[in-house]
């Protein structure tokens, strides 16, 4: 089955570390960042897409993060 997440987070290190542990968790990125400035809390906010090839099928009930 095919796995999509999207990770987004504040723009700080916090941001490239989740980014990491998903692509060593074998996770690969998929496309490019994305990046909006937060008006309401005045923070540039990043996002990533991730996919993933992962044996089974897919459910709603999965939890992507554990996968």
């Amino acid at each position: 089955m095919k796995l999509y997440r999207f990770l987004s987070d504040d723009d700080t290190a916090a941001f490239c570390h989740k980014i990491s542990a998903a692509l060593n968790k074998g996770w690969h990125l998929h496309g490019g960042p994305t990046y909006a400035y937060d008006s309401a809390r005045g923070v540039m906010r990043c996002g990533q897409a991730v996919v993933k090839d992962a044996p089974g099928t897919y459910s709603a009930a999965l939890k992507l993060g554990e996968m």
